[in-house]
């Protein structure tokens, strides 16, 4: 079986790179390589790569600036899917397309079903919502969250890099959800591609936190391993407190009952899985984890 990786720069595509299955042929594409508000090249590309599958993991991420940058954010996370549907659809292939959380409004009061209204708020959760329509009823949808890997730039190496420097923070703690480790998330994105079954699915990490429980775990995860000289005191703040040009859903937690039945599996709490990303920081520092080159890459398991 062939796949195609695009965002094979980003955290997530490098963590579906190095977790590809036995008896996959998989190209990865970075940014570099596959412009994917370039809706020729993405069909002149798989035209000539015929994959069986193209794990769309690459996207417009940048979700302020996406309020400035419509019509690019339109492009690249509601154009591209609907290209690369139509074109795999010419010789059977299969696309799995990533999405997440921000296709909901946060107002719910339990975890968000795979089928439950979408209603975004920004943007950017608009260009991911109408990607999923593109994705067509042919596709796979997953939605995910909070993603972070170590190596990467993410809310984890960010709050890092705060806490080595300044003794108090500001964390705003009225925005709940579920961090998801890249890795586990690779896992069950080659699951589902195994499964082979279209339709929407979740994934998140087991557990639910804010953004400020998030930082006090990392400080104090980090703080055992001595990744950080001390814990900061970590302030709870509002979201009013800390404007941003994007609303984001107050709660995002999404319910990956349905996906964890059809893969038999089950997830780690985001507390451990936080703690083993941590532990590859720290090995890194130490030059004992390799650090993957992103760019035009193929691999064969």
């Amino acid at each position: 079986m062939k796949a195609l990786v695009t965002g094979a720069g980003g955290q997530l595509g490098k963590a579906l790179l190095a977790s590809v299955p036995d008896g996959w042929e998989c190209l990865g594409l970075d940014r570099a390589a596959l412009d994917l508000a370039d809706h020729a090249q993405i069909a002149r590309l798989v035209r000539a790569e015929r994959p069986d599958l193209v794990i769309n993991a690459g996207a417009y991420t940048a979700v302020d600036r996406a309020e400035r940058e419509v019509d690019l954010a339109m492009a690249v996370n509601a154009g591209a899917p609907g290209v690369f549907a139509r074109v795999l659809a010419d010789h059977g292939g299969r696309l799995l397309q990533v999405s997440t959380d921000f296709v909901f409004d946060g107002q719910a009061k339990r975890p968000y079903l795979p089928d439950d209204m979408r209603n975004p708020l920004s943007a950017y959760g608009r260009s991911k919502a109408l990607g999923e329509d593109a994705a067509g009823d042919a596709s796979i949808i997953l939605r995910t969250s909070w993603i972070y890997a170590s190596g990467c730039h993410n809310f984890v190496r960010t709050m890092l890099g705060l806490m080595r420097d300044q003794d108090e923070l500001r964390v705003v703690n009225d925005q709940v959800g579920s961090p998801s480790w890249a890795p586990d998330i690779a896992r069950t994105i080659w699951a589902l591609a195994v499964a082979d079954r279209p339709g929407a699915y979740h994934h998140r990490d087991a557990g639910e936190t804010s953004w400020h429980g998030f930082a006090e775990a990392i400080a104090e995860e980090a703080h055992a391993l001595g990744l950080i000289p001390r814990p900061p005191v970590i302030h709870p703040v509002s979201t009013d407190k800390y404007p941003t040009p994007a609303r984001r859903p107050p709660f995002s937690v999404l319910d990956d009952s349905a996906t964890r039945k059809l893969l038999e599996d089950g997830t780690k709490h985001w507390r451990e899985n936080l703690r083993r990303m941590l532990e590859q920081e720290l090995q890194a520092m130490d030059g004992g984890v390799p650090r993957f080159t992103a760019g035009h890459q193929r691999i064969t398991s």
